[in-house]
């Protein structure tokens, strides 16, 4: 009998992101992008003028991380940040000329990605991998403010009594 390794789906899933990435990065990079900056600006094209809060909560990043990004972003003239008509403390950023200029090269590198990554698997397959990787998404959203669990074992691995069930303290 074959026994297949622990976590192999998740060790997949994790390369197959990783590597998604690194192969994006060194395209973006080409265009004077780094990794996450792509995210920012390409969200900013479907909704201009949003908060650093606001992008960073559509992101799934922190606000010191998002302001971090923008500051170079404006800094390469792609991005700016404006004063709230409703209140001075807070901005808004925004793409500049420039920036929406860029969103077609962004938009090409992030296709070419894509491309290359699902070359093999037909329109079917395609349309059954994005199902799953929603429902991986939606299982995983609500488990990011859970705490540790303090008992990793999986739910195979608990002894089962001489007669088949499973002991109550399980």
């Amino acid at each position: 009998m074959v026994k297949t390794r622990k976590n192999v789906v998740m060790n997949r899933l994790q390369s197959a992101a990783r590597l998604s990435r690194t192969v994006l990065a060194a395209r973006l990079n080409g265009h004077g992008y780094y990794a996450g900056q792509d995210q920012i600006m390409l969200t900013l094209s479907h909704q201009d003028g949003q908060s650093p809060s606001e992008l960073a909560s559509r992101l799934g990043v922190r606000p010191p991380t998002i302001t971090k990004t923008i500051n170079r972003l404006q800094a390469q003239g792609v991005l700016e940040k404006r004063a709230s008509p409703d209140d001075a403390r807070q901005t808004h950023i925004f793409l500049t000329d420039a920036g929406r200029e860029t969103i077609k090269a962004i938009e090409k590198s992030v296709k070419k990605t894509e491309k290359q990554a699902l070359r093999g698997l037909d329109k079917k397959d395609q349309k059954a991998l994005a199902k799953y990787l929603a429902k991986i998404e939606a299982n995983l959203a609500g488990a990011i403010s859970v705490e540790p669990e303090e008992d990793t074992e999986d739910e195979e691995a608990v002894p089962a009594k001489a007669d088949g069930e499973v002991p109550a303290e399980a």
